[in-house]
């Protein structure tokens, strides 16, 4: 399928316009709303990153497996049991390696990778700790090792476009880092809607974002 960069606005436009009716069912709780909206989204980044080419090189094919596998962790998170919950932790992380992978693809300076790992590592225990009190004993394992995935993705993320990548590249990264914080206060320390009203819209942008950055590809 040839790339159809034309196309992403009135997909990305979709996309937005999903995330809308999603705060909607979110805002008046309705769950068939809910159910309808989030995977239409979710959807929608993914033939954003189509349209942008993602099936003509290693780097698009890359970051359109981790949004798949990213959109199948967003139905899972549509329930709250705990075992569709860890499901989608599970998609998630695998989301978070491949996009890990993309960025290798794309190139990374190590200097930048290790420097900001450092600065990372700082903020990721400092998120654990904040989080431990409140995670099951039974969720702490996979959650560890969700932050310590989704870490190194970020690190990577900086290296790539210090090495030439576009500049989106760390922005959607640290977008999708800072949306998890919403899906963690939600999930185990204070559920509300304040959480959903800025994740959601963060979250997504951040996905349009990675999905746009196969353009420079």
């Amino acid at each position: 399928m040839s790339p159809s960069p034309s196309a992403m606005l009135p997909l990305t436009l979709f996309t937005l316009a999903a995330v809308a009716v999603l705060l909607w069912g979110e805002a008046r709780a309705h769950d068939p709303t809910r159910r309808v909206a989030k995977p239409l989204a979710s959807l929608g980044f993914i033939t954003v990153a189509i349209a942008a080419g993602a099936l003509d090189g290693d780097y698009g094919r890359a970051v359109l497996v981790a949004l798949v596998l990213c959109a199948i962790g967003d139905v899972c998170l549509l329930s709250r049991a705990d075992g569709w919950f860890l499901a989608g932790l599970g998609a998630f992380l695998l989301g978070h390696v491949a996009f890990a992978a993309a960025f290798l693809i794309q190139g990374v300076a190590v200097g930048w990778v290790l420097s900001s790992g450092v600065a990372l590592v700082g903020i990721a225990l400092i998120v654990r700790r904040w989080l431990t009190p409140y995670v099951p004993g039974g969720m702490r394992v996979s959650v560890d090792a969700y932050i310590i995935v989704i870490t190194a993705m970020v690190a990577l993320s900086a290296g790539a476009t210090a090495a030439g990548g576009t500049p989106r590249i760390a922005a959607g990264a640290v977008a999708f880092f800072l949306s998890d914080l919403s899906v963690a206060r939600e999930r185990f320390v204070r559920p509300g809607l304040v959480n959903r009203l800025w994740g959601l819209p963060m979250y997504y942008g951040a996905q349009l974002v990675l999905a746009s950055t196969i353009v420079a590809h």
